[in-house]
Parts: structure tokens; sequence; C-alpha cells
């Protein structure tokens, strides 16, 4: 079974998930349009952040939950009252942080839709005993508080930013979860092991790293490692380089060293 969905980021950067679009009219909705959407606890907004498409049941994280409407001239007015009280918020907290003398950075918060709840994220390095300061809050808002503790790469998908590629962080465009990314990944693609080179804003490796590992993985099946001794018709050799796109290793032969390429096609 297939479903037509959108990707879309719920408030400002928070989760990004699918969402059907069924019961929207027939002119769709586009991206960047926002629109009022089903949570898990009531009504919220989002940005769509993808065209429309086609997804298997399979490839959606239950339960699917759908849009209600493109966001009206109202909803659209309720969401930026909301990101002006957002702004204020985010001060006021910063300063009971310090009067708590509490080991906290503020990162964010959200306000949700209907006004019933304010979302405060924050990094911490251990756990922060921050009860009193929600007891703070939730009397200074008249609203119910969540606090969130994040990571870094969490923190990178609020502020956003631009990668090496020039583009916008796949986290804040794309990305729905933060999936494992290894040196090994950038060790099979040949790329350098230098931190500055393969980490991303948020001074953790690139996601864009896994994207195509599995593909590495797999051209890199049957290939000698640099390092090895091989024997070939010109003699025995020595790896000094391996290029998986290509299927092809350099080596050195004999006590000349003498550099040869040798090419090693895919066993079918």
């Amino acid at each position: 079974m297939q479903y037509e969905v959108v990707l879309i980021r719920i408030r400002e950067g928070e989760k990004i998930a699918y969402f059907n679009i069924k019961d929207l009219p027939s002119h769709k909705i586009k991206v960047g349009d926002y629109a009022v959407i089903e949570a898990e606890r009531g009504r919220e907004y989002g940005q769509a952040i993808s065209e429309t498409e086609l997804v298997s049941e399979e490839d959606i994280e239950a339960p699917l939950r759908k849009v209600v409407r493109i966001a009206t001239r109202e909803d659209l007015r309720q969401i930026q009252e909301n990101k002006k009280k957002t702004k204020e918020a985010v001060d006021i907290c910063a300063k009971k942080i310090e009067e708590h003398k509490l080991d906290m950075k503020l990162v964010n918060a959200e306000y949700s839709f209907d006004r019933s709840k304010f979302i405060f994220y924050f990094t911490a390095e251990g756990r922060v005993d921050f009860r009193e300061l929600v007891k703070d809050l939730a009397r200074q808002f008249r609203a119910r508080i969540e606090l969130r503790q994040i990571g870094v790469r969490d923190e990178a998908r609020i502020f956003g930013g631009y990668g090496p590629c020039g583009r916008l962080l796949c986290c804040k465009s794309f990305l729905k979860d933060f999936e494992p990314v290894t040196v090994r990944m950038a060790k099979d693609q040949n790329l350098p092991l230098n931190p500055s080179k393969i980490s991303g804003v948020c001074g953790r490796l690139m996601c864009c790293l896994g994207y195509e590992h599995n593909v590495y993985k797999k051209l890199l099946q049957g290939l000698p490692k640099q390092g090895d001794a091989v024997n070939i018709k010109e003699g025995k050799g020595r790896v000094i380089s391996v290029n998986p796109l290509k299927r092809t290793v350099r080596m050195e032969v004999g006590e000349e060293r003498k550099q040869v390429e040798v090419h090693y096609p895919i066993k079918k």
C-alpha cells in the first residue's frame, strides 16, 4: 500500500516526519508552505520541506499522522505571535538558569501551536536537576514546561548553517533521523582523516559520510588493502593505493619499485 505524503518539519527545528495529505484540496501543499498538522498531543504547526511523494507503507514510521490544513492567514498570524513570545521566553529562561546557577546552556525554545506548552532545549555535560527551574517557568508562563537535553547534532539542526559542500545542512533540510557515522566510512572512501575535513559544523563526523558507504563496501570486495603483498604477472608487488570506484590498485613491483596499475573486474 502506498500513501501520498509530504515531509514536514514540526515547529521550527524539532522532528522531521512524513504526513499524509489525503484530506487536502486538489491544489496540494508546496515546499515552504506552513500547515496545521496532527501531533501526538493535539494540533501543531510545521513547514513542508519536500514535494509530495508516494511512499510505501514499510518506509513510513508509524503512526502516520495527517496534514489537517494548509495554514490560513489566522494560523500564520498565530505562528508569528508564538515566535515573538518564544524569543521573550528564551531571554527569561536564560536569566532563570543564571539565578538557579545551573550548569546548562540554553539552545532554543518552542511554543506549541495551541499555546499550552513551552519546550526549552539545552545542552549540558551531565545530568541537571532543573525541577525548581521548571516550577519557576510554569509560574511565569502559565503553561506546561518541558526541558529537553539535546546533543550537538540536534543543536546544529536547530540553528542550521551550510556544510563544506555549500549546501544547507542535511539535518536542517531533509534528514529525519541521525544514523551512526564512523571513521571506517571515511577510510573506505579514501578520504583524509583530518578532523577539519570530515567533521560537520556540529564537530561530529559528517552525516553524508554514510550516504555512499554501502556502495564503497561493495566495490572494495575482492580488492587487496594498502600495504598488502600481491603476486601479479610483473612479479611480487606491494599495494600503495586502492581506487574502489575504478576497481584499480596501484603497486610497486620489484627492486626497482616500478609502479603499475592493476584492474580488478567485479565478479558476477
